[in-house]
């Protein structure tokens, strides 16, 4: 897709919508001898998000997969639109729409594997991670620069933020403090 028309796509970004596996982590699950899940989240993702949702775009969740790291994560960073353990992520929209009156059109939505391709072709804006698979980029919008899990979701922001003209007000905040 032509560079100034994904420019202006992200312009009408209300909403930021996440995978997790693969976008938010680099795809690897651990298990403890306990049988709980970890995961390992980037703090500059994090901190992409926390500036994008300062900036006035909602950021929320949409997986399969249910964990108790993912909620503690998101609570640490303030997203509360948490859609987890989807078996197909085909109503996400409807259910984003009749929760917080956001338009597909409005969302950008991230994923790096088959079962994200149908809520790409729906959103607004897809975006895929450097990582994701073939056909998942070959569909997206966008394609980061970045691997899922190091910084593709940062990336991801600081895009939004430039295209939004925010990205100077954002800068400010750190450089003149």
């Amino acid at each position: 897709m032509e560079h100034q028309i994904v420019i202006d796509k992200f312009k009408k970004i209300k909403l930021l919508l996440l995978d997790v596996d693969g976008v938010l982590t680099d795809g690897s699950i651990i298990y403890d001898d306990a049988g709980s899940q970890i995961k390992v989240f980037n703090v500059k993702d994090g901190l992409g998000i926390r500036l994008l949702m300062l900036s006035g775009v909602q950021v929320g969740i949409a997986t399969g997969r249910r964990s108790k790291a993912l909620l503690h994560r998101c609570e640490n960073l303030g997203i509360s639109l948490i859609l987890d353990g989807l078996s197909t992520k085909t109503d996400v929209l409807n259910i984003i729409y009749q929760q917080i009156g956001i338009l597909a059109d409005e969302i950008a939505f991230v994923g790096d594997d088959l079962m994200d391709l149908p809520l790409m072709k729906k959103s607004g804006i897809s975006i895929a991670v450097a990582d994701a698979h073939e056909l998942i980029r070959l569909h997206a919008d966008m394609v980061t620069c970045t691997p899922g899990g190091k910084g593709a979701v940062r990336e991801i922001c600081e895009t939004i933020l430039k295209a939004r003209n925010q990205w100077d007000n954002v800068i400010n905040r750190f450089m003149f403090c």
